[in-house]
């Protein structure tokens, strides 16, 4: 059935999309009414299941928070930190009970008590600022104390950042594109092979081989998808990027388009980054000003355009396939693979899926080649990482540094240690890793350290656990975010996550002596049974604490 309705969504295109339609009258109305999803039924020949369906998925459109006002912020870097108790009293006193709604992440987990208004991100703000925040006083002002401007720290242990150096004009960056193209595909693959570019969203696939497999696929209409819907608590990397260097982002992605032989990008940005959305766009504005984009760019023969979706509100479109069939306007559930996505992905047409941070790589790697790519980090992880630390450290932010750096380099020395005892850090979003602090001296910034060690690199986002936060209370957070999250695709991921949910919580409220076993088979059952990573790499930090904080579980087990 979701093959057929690629199909289907596929003759309205990226420019006719039901999911924005869906979005944009929830964005007027709070959410679509039953007459409006049956007649966007009959406009793009899907069933009125699947349009509900659709619909009712997304935080940002589903009926029970169409009241929704304002949008607390709950992701694991804000829980840690203790702000969003305060955060939500302050609120309260502008805002009745069904007004204010959650919402994960708004990527501001350097400075938390995090919160969505009217469109715009908040964060750091005092009591009296969020008064006149919710009031209307900051429309009107030009003090940037209390505006929705955050900031951090962006530093690195690089002689010559990537990715973090200074922003290059148009003029400037584009003339490269003309020059790959001069060279040929080949000689683009050729290049980005050699560089062994890794993707930076989390399983570290080389980006050359993806390329080379979707430009093998023969077919008359390809896509390149950059997945900007970076949920993970504690990363704020890709935020950076589609502010603070937008045209690195594209630029990959039209470099990629021309290998592959696409001529369309498609930015899916998650709704919880409106800045980073208008941010974009104007890029692209600026792009299509200095013609660079549309038929024939330059007389190169080359063509491409760009397509901005704006994400509503759901972890799941991380990943890959379930982006895919959220763009379709399907429900954003994971599809099985194989096929994958290079050789049947958007409207079941070959779709290169790549996310930020990977695809801003390019610039450097097409500019310097492949070789010089490699001398920056390690055999089997090459180019530079940006980690992101919470408020937890002297110096938060975010930090550029070469595969292969000392863990203990970034969080001592750039990261300036923390701020207060800490017991673990949690690195790669939820489905990461849990490191005990007395790990972190064993660990260097690459896949395969991470990997050896246990743990998991990801996103490379790091949120800290301190001394005074229950782990029992830590883990239930993540069943809890797991379960809300789940697309419910598969039983192991949708149901496990609510048992082991449950069992926590009564073993943290009502005295319930967990049985270990059961626990340990639920684990197994997630990490082999799921579809897809949010319910199969879940259990990694539950196993993570169960090994190195046994001794402050255990009397929470049978």
């Amino acid at each position: 059935m979701s093959e057929n309705l690629g199909f289907l969504a596929g003759r309205k295109g990226v420019e006719n999309s039901l999911f924005e339609k869906v979005v944009q009258i929830a964005k007027r109305e709070g959410t679509p009414g039953s007459e409006q999803m049956r007649e966007l039924a009959k406009e793009f020949l899907f069933g009125d299941a699947t349009v509900y369906g659709t619909a009712s998925f997304y935080d940002f459109t589903r009926a029970e928070n169409k009241n929704v006002k304002v949008r607390v912020c709950n992701g694991s870097a804000c829980l840690t930190a203790g702000t969003q108790t305060d955060l939500t009293e302050a609120l309260e006193k502008k805002f009745s009970e069904p007004e204010i709604g959650h919402i994960c992440c708004l990527g501001r987990c350097h400075e938390n008590s995090a919160f969505q208004f009217e469109g715009r991100n908040y964060s750091g703000k005092s009591g009296a600022e969020i008064e006149r925040i919710v009031s209307g006083e900051s429309a009107q002002s030009d003090d940037q104390h209390f505006d929705s401007h955050d900031q951090y720290i962006v530093g690195t242990n690089l002689k010559e950042p990537l990715l973090t150096g200074k922003a290059l004009p148009v003029g400037e960056m584009y003339p490269l594109l003309e020059a790959v193209i001069a060279k040929g595909r080949d000689a683009a693959l050729v290049e980005i092979k050699a560089a062994n570019l890794r993707g930076r969203g989390g399983a570290g696939f080389p980006m050359g081989i993806k390329l080379e497999s979707c430009s093998r696929t023969e077919s008359d209409q390809k896509f390149v998808v950059c997945n900007a819907d970076e949920g993970d608590p504690g990363a704020y990397s890709d935020r950076y990027l589609l502010k603070q260097r937008p045209h690195l982002v594209l630029f990959g992605m039209m470099a990629a388009g021309f290998v592959v032989g696409a001529d369309c990008g498609v930015l899916y940005i998650r709704g919880e980054y409106p800045e980073a959305i208008r941010i974009v766009r104007e890029a692209i504005e600026e792009l299509t000003s200095g013609g660079w984009l549309g038929k024939n760019i330059r007389g190169t023969g080359f063509d491409f355009r760009f397509k901005v979706i704006e994400g509503a509100g759901a972890y799941i479109c991380g990943e890959e396939t379930a982006l895919l069939s959220s763009i379709e306007g399907q429900r954003p559930e994971v599809r099985v693979r194989p096929p994958y996505p290079a050789q049947v992905g958007l409207f079941n047409q070959p779709t290169v899926v790549n996310n930020v941070e990977t695809l801003a790589n390019l610039f450097f790697v097409l500019k310097n080649g492949g070789t010089a790519f490699t001398k920056i980090g390690t055999a089997k992880s090459s180019g530079s990482k940006l980690v992101c630390l919470d408020s937890f450290f002297n110096k938060p932010g975010l930090y550029e540094v070469a595969m292969g750096t000392p863990f203990a380099e970034v969080v001592n020395g750039l990261g300036g240690g923390f701020k207060k005892p800490v017991k673990a850090v949690h690195v790669g979003g939820p489905l990461g890793g849990l490191v005990p602090v007395h790990k972190i001296p064993d660990l260097t910034v690459d896949f395969e350290s991470f990997a050896a060690n246990g743990f998991l690199i990801g996103h490379a986002g790091v949120v800290s656990l301190p001394e005074d936060f229950p782990v029992i209370a830590y883990l239930e957070h993540l069943f809890e975010f797991t379960a809300a999250e789940s697309c419910g695709k598969c039983f192991p991921c949708s149901l496990g996550s609510v048992r082991g949910r449950e069992m926590l919580a009564k073993a943290r409220h009502e005295g319930y002596k967990i049985p270990r076993r059961l626990l340990d088979d639920l684990l197994e059952t997630l990490e082999i049974g799921s579809l897809c990573a949010l319910g199969g790499g879940l259990p990694l930090g539950v196993k993570n604490a169960l090994k190195y904080f046994e001794p402050e579980l255990r009397g929470y087990f049978a």
